[in-house]
């Protein structure tokens, strides 16, 4: 087992431990249901805007698109308009596929060398699968938490919620989506401990950021089925939250503590991990520029003024220099 995933283990069982004791034992509960909440918000709001601003204000010397198909050059020759755009508008169709479909991540390839050693490149559809049913059933449960913040619950949010119950697996309701993220998780989790080429390039943040999540769902799961909770008092203390007039919960048990607790955590790590990735497609310049450098001249924006001289001036200059090394001069001296 890999030192960093033992590290990134310790440290996550040290973060359950922490509003256990302080909940459990010292009972803290304005602390972890008041206080710590505001302060990850807080964390999470400035962090983001900084990342953003630096983002935005980074100069970017090159136009340094990346394309997988065939750029516009003659109208003989065919274009690949999302794949290497020309226009805002081809631009914008890529970054919704690449955004809703994971079209990058679909393109990743394996390579492998055959006996004949040739380079046989397949794509890895196993690993876009796993991300796709974690991605999408991390965002439906977001959205279902939304019902906790408003009052009456909009329509959308209603829809949402029918449609997942329409899928639900046994009883006590056991939904379709939990069970996806479980596997989306626990999929690229095992990816990064079995593999050993991701194994070998993986950080402590890439092993902690899956516990993180896994320890959410799971104490998401408890608290839907083993330890319940009155779902009004949780929805007052939502709706106080976000309204800034918190109360603290009185009707809920540890193990909302602790699904509460790793919530703030992952609001506080999210700015300064790669999971910024969600906001930082939006700033790469393989991504968000057009691929027409035959058509527009790309200005770096670290340019600055210089002095500069003409072919003809430096003909001029170094006119005797030139004849006498028998370089043909484009302007010849005009006679007496």
């Amino acid at each position: 087992m890999s030192t960093k995933l033992i590290y990134a283990l310790t440290f996550t069982i040290f973060l359950v431990t922490i509003p256990i004791i302080g909940v459990g034992i010292l009972k803290l509960e304005f602390l972890f249901s008041i206080v710590v909440p505001y302060l990850a918000l807080a964390i999470f709001f400035l962090g983001s805007i900084h990342r953003v601003v630096l983002w935005s204000t980074s100069p970017q010397p090159f136009n340094i698109t990346l394309s997988a198909g065939q750029n516009k050059s003659f109208r003989w020759i065919r274009t690949s308009y999302v794949e290497s755009p020309h226009s805002k508008f081809g631009v914008i169709l890529r970054m919704i596929t690449e955004v809703l479909l994971f079209r990058s991540l679909l393109r990743n390839e394996r390579v492998k060398t055959h006996e004949s050693r040739w380079l046989v490149f397949t794509p890895k559809k196993g690993l876009w699968f796993l991300a796709m049913i974690f991605h999408y059933s991390l965002l439906v449960i977001v959205l279902k938490h939304l019902r906790f913040f408003f009052e009456p619950t909009p329509f959308f949010l209603d829809l949402i919620l029918r449609i997942d119950k329409f899928f639900e697996l046994s009883l006590p309701s056991l939904s379709l989506t939990e069970v996806l993220v479980l596997v989306g998780t626990v999929g690229l989790l095992l990816r990064r401990i079995l593999s050993k080429e991701i194994k070998y390039i993986s950080l402590f943040g890439d092993y902690f950021i899956l516990l993180l999540i896994l320890t959410l769902v799971l104490t998401g799961i408890l608290l839907k089925h083993s330890f319940r909770v009155d779902l009004l008092d949780v929805k007052r203390f939502c709706i106080g939250l976000f309204t800034f007039n918190p109360h603290v919960p009185s009707k809920v048990g540890l193990t909302f503590y602790v699904h509460l607790f790793f919530v703030s955590v992952l609001l506080v790590y999210f700015p300064y991990s790669k999971l910024v990735h969600a906001k930082g497609v939006f700033f790469s310049p393989t991504r968000n520029l057009p691929n027409n450098s035959r058509q527009k001249r790309y200005i770096n924006p670290w340019n600055y003024p210089v002095k500069v001289k003409s072919y003809e001036e430096w003909e001029e200059e170094y006119r005797d220099m030139l004849k006498e090394a028998n370089i043909p001069l484009d302007k010849e001296e005009k006679g007496p």
